[in-house]
């Protein structure tokens, strides 16, 4: 399908009025003809530019991290993991908590929005926790036959999950940078 080409500004706002509708209704209820009316653009556009709602809002979720993970390099394990707990304040964190939560049922419901979330967003993640672990074991701060290394991603999902349904509150950049000094780092050895 033939994409034209938006400018980065249009881009930006379209993709924030899509996570702001998402917030507001959630996935299921979420429609092109909603995001059209919102953004002022017709469902045509947006379907030729994005195919599908799984894959518009995929690419919204995308737009909405702050950077690459992989490349932050600080130099250790523990400055490369702060540093990625950094890139989004209180504020964001809380936001994006809450619309992953919205999220994770329309998962389970939707196998198109799944299979657009990995591709999107999960495995670009995972392959930037990859780089940060490989580098890692690179300088030796892991050993490559460390079992944690497999479950980092499990530990750090869990994180999120935990902490809502544990203390009922999302999580926090002190709460990240404590959790992975008490909890990751440790497991890994570090």
């Amino acid at each position: 399908m033939a994409r034209t080409r938006l400018t980065p500004e249009r881009e930006s706002e379209l993709y924030s009025a899509v996570l702001d509708l998402l917030r507001e209704v959630g996935y299921d209820a979420l429609t092109m003809d909603a995001v059209a009316g919102r953004t002022h653009s017709s469902k045509a556009t947006l379907y030729r530019q994005w195919g599908s709602k799984p894959e518009l809002v995929a690419r919204a979720l995308r737009h909405n991290k702050p950077a690459d993970v992989a490349q932050i390099d600080t130099g250790s394990l523990r400055g490369d993991f702060h540093a990625m707990v950094s890139m989004a304040d209180d504020c964001q964190m809380e936001r994006d908590t809450a619309l992953m939560r919205g999220l994770v049922h329309a998962v389970h419901t939707n196998p198109d929005l799944h299979q657009a979330l990995r591709e999107l967003l999960i495995e670009p993640e995972l392959n930037g926790l990859s780089v940060f672990l490989s580098r890692a074991v690179d300088r030796g701060e892991i050993s490559a036959d460390q079992p944690a290394l497999k479950y980092v991603t499990h530990m750090l999902v869990g994180a999120f999950v935990a902490r809502q349904l544990v203390e009922d509150r999302s999580v926090d950049q002190a709460f990240l940078r404590d959790y992975l000094d008490a909890v990751v780092l440790p497991a890994l050895g570090v």
